[in-house]
């Protein structure tokens, strides 16, 4: 452990960062890095504390930063004046994470440094609370749906990681907590694999000192799934408008399919041109090229078009919906296909490119 550093962000930390500060030391590592974000003079003492023992680091913010400038904070002053240390151990200041647990995960990082280390908890177990354990129900069905991350613990910040990639991640978006959603969301993008470790779930007075905001830092957390789902409520809204104004307009055809089918590509038309732009730029910030991106784009929208095309011939000619029913059937079709597309477009259509650092360790990504 004489290479790796232990991590820990706080914020108006009690008594319960020196147990966190000198549990870690008792496990075997040689540095503890602490960043205190911005604490009150009421909270001083336990950094104060912390800096008397020689294993122990103190960095500070003048003002409260987050929880994700704070471990950027840890990462830069490592990368610029700890060039020995081979990788870290990021942890929690509540003493939630166990030093046993810190210590897994560094010695698997030891054998497998290509590949960042999840502490991950059971959240099946009596004593998580709640509003945590629906939390992470949730996430996790929306990375796996929406992101093809499979995880089981999408907030633990227990993480062990090898200095090679600490100035990737000094590039990641986000201040606060959606920093370390950003991360595990770079790290599929990127190629860097993952591997999840079982620690033991602890939550001391019901996790009450954590500064986790549930709106505000909800919000921010699922931000690029809602920009997208936003962006992707506005194009069918311009689909379904358009769609129901060319149905107006080819009542009179005989052909209930050529209707359809005209209605269909020409609203395709029109709300794509703004579902690509919107997309590209405030969803997935891909760093494809226009062509390659608008070639993938358009074939994906093609064969959405043509499934949704066929989808809403089929139950309209087999209910015998008219008017405004048809538009109602397009809608249940096309939101059937929404999650669909979103997977794609990160996955193919606007991923984006792997740097060349990119290390393949062949264990899970």
């Amino acid at each position: 452990m004489e290479q790796l550093m232990v991590v820990v962000p706080s914020l108006n930390p009690d008594d319960k960062l020196i147990q966190v500060v000198d549990g870690m030391i008792a496990a075997g590592f040689s540095y503890v890095l602490l960043v205190d974000d911005g604490s009150d003079k009421d909270h001083w003492k336990p950094f104060l504390e912390a800096e008397q023992r020689p294993a122990c680091t103190v960095l500070r913010h003048e003002k409260n930063l987050g929880k994700g400038r704070a471990l950027k904070t840890a990462f830069d002053y490592i990368c610029r004046e700890r060039r020995d240390i081979r990788g870290v151990v990021t942890v929690d200041g509540d003493n939630q994470h166990k030093p046993r647990d810190a210590r897994r995960l560094a010695e698997e990082l030891i054998k497998y440094p290509a590949v960042v280390m999840l502490g991950v908890r059971n959240f099946k177990e009596h004593q998580v609370p709640l509003h945590n354990r629906m939390g992470n129900m949730i996430t996790s069905l929306v990375f796996r749906m929406l992101c093809g991350i499979a995880l089981s613990d999408t907030q633990t910040g227990m993480r062990a990681i090898s200095a090679e990639h600490l100035p990737r991640f000094l590039e990641v978006a986000g201040e606060r907590f959606e920093y370390e959603t950003n991360m595990l969301l770079f790290m599929k993008t990127a190629g860097i694999h993952f591997r999840e470790i079982p620690i033991e779930t602890v939550y001391i007075e019901n996790n009450a000192t954590s500064h986790f905001n549930p709106l505000t830092d909800s919000a921010k957390i699922y931000g690029p799934i809602l920009k997208f789902a936003g962006g992707s409520v506005a194009s069918a809204g311009i689909d379904l408008f358009f769609f129901t104004l060319l149905i107006w307009a080819l009542q009179d055809m005989a052909s209930l399919n050529r209707q359809i089918l005209i209605a269909t590509v020409g609203a395709r038309a029109v709300s794509s041109l703004f579902n690509y732009t919107f997309n590209r730029r405030a969803v997935f910030s891909s760093n494809e090229s226009r062509r390659i991106t608008i070639v993938r784009y358009y074939f994906l929208c093609i064969v959405q078009m043509m499934i949704s095309y066929k989808g809403v011939a089929l139950l309209v000619g087999a209910a015998g919906f008219t008017g405004l029913g048809k538009t109602v059937v397009k809608l249940g079709v096309d939101s059937i296909l929404f999650a669909m597309t979103f997977h794609i477009q990160r996955e193919w259509v606007f991923k984006k490119k792997k740097s060349d650092s990119y290390i393949d360790s062949g264990v899970q990504q």
